[in-house]
């Protein structure tokens, strides 16, 4: 096991993709690009966080931020609790650590948002301390190499796959082994489609002997994708200023939670628009008011992980707002502002196409 990460690193040295966050021994610089690049791709991910090191460049600029510039920031990353943990965590570092990151693997842990790979991340790379890091990459890199069948997203899979990857580490300086064997994986050790031909472990790999190699990593099957159906509406109206649309903060545990979006109605099935408009505007006190259909949007289809959102926007225009009640507060929002405001990728794709951002 000493010889693989040997030469591991090795090839590490001579083939490291050139990214920012790997010069640098600043535990919040590790941290922020770790959080940023949970389910996102590099190529996505490293613009974000060139922006958020510009304009946030230490935990106590992060920490004092206006969340929603901090979430205008991250439109288009998803899986917003990411930015939520992050500005949590910012604060606790300010408050209970003096603005300096712990170093030390089970305080870390402690730390909202911060997990096993996390933690384990910031302590090798930041700190030298030999916790392996285990990610999507590390996973299929040992399914293969060890052909192991437990599978990864079950806790004794976690464990299997953290108690090698800690025996390959032994005896390795921890930043460059992990950082190599998860670049090993990102460029050559692929999910389809991987080099075999030029793999350095190829002689040593039980899965490519036994002509497996997609068959690894093992994964349990996933749950059912639970469909949802929102039918949101564009309350456009003019007062003399300029044009105005109703605007509303999610503020329920559901997705989305903080964004903007516009005032909406959810219903178990596909259903008429026009059934509803009228179901959306009763509960805001607006089905007297005059009105005018300007646009019904085809089906907007938006996967995330458990859910597959359906959605169809009505776009409509009010002569006059007023006297609007809602069980959440509705603000009226200028149409030239909108960009101001953070939104989910499935507002903004909308938004784009109606030319409104």
């Amino acid at each position: 096991m000493g010889r693989f990460g040997r030469i591991l690193i090795k090839w590490y040295d001579k083939n490291k993709r050139n990214l920012p966050w790997r010069s640098t021994r600043d535990p919040y610089k590790i941290w922020l690009s770790e959080v940023i690049l949970q389910q996102t791709r590099i190529e996505q991910g490293l613009n974000y966080y060139l922006r958020f090191v510009k304009r946030f460049p230490t935990v106590e600029k992060l920490a004092a931020a206006d969340s929603d510039e901090v979430y205008k920031m991250w439109q288009g990353l998803g899986y917003y609790n990411r930015a939520d943990n992050m500005m949590d965590t910012a604060k606790t570092i300010v408050k209970d650590f003096n603005g300096r990151f712990p170093a030390d693997y089970n305080k870390l842990l402690s730390l909202k948002g911060i997990g096993n790979y996390t933690a384990a991340a910031i302590a090798s790379l930041a700190f030298n301390i030999s916790k392996p890091v285990v990610d999507g990459n590390v996973f299929r890199v040992l399914s293969r190499l060890f052909a192991i069948k437990t599978p990864i997203n079950t806790s004794a899979g976690k464990k299997e796959f953290e108690l090698i990857a800690s025996k390959l580490i032994s005896n390795h300086p921890p930043a460059e082994f992990n950082q190599a064997l998860m670049e090993f994986g990102a460029l050559y050790c692929k999910p389809k489609n991987p080099d075999c031909e030029k793999c350095i472990f190829i002689k040593g790999c039980i899965a490519w002997q036994k002509k497996e190699v997609i068959s690894y990593p093992v994964k349990l099957p996933k749950r059912n994708i639970k469909k949802r159906f929102f039918y949101y509406v564009l309350i456009e109206s003019n007062n003399g200023d300029g044009s105005f649309f109703l605007m509303k903060k999610r503020d329920k545990n559901d997705i989305w939670k903080k964004l903007y979006d516009f005032p909406l109605v959810e219903f178990s099935n596909k259903t008429e628009p026009h059934t509803a408009l009228n179901k959306l505007l009763a509960e805001i006190n607006l089905k007297s008011s005059k009105y005018r259909i300007v646009d019904i949007s085809d089906n907007y289809q938006h996967q995330l992980t458990h859910q597959q959102i359906n959605a169809v926007f009505i776009r409509i225009f009010v002569n006059k707002i007023e006297n609007i009640e809602a069980e959440n507060s509705i603000l009226l929002v200028n149409k030239n502002d909108i960009t101001n405001y953070p939104v989910s990728r499935l507002i903004e794709r909308y938004l784009q196409d109606q030319k409104l951002i």
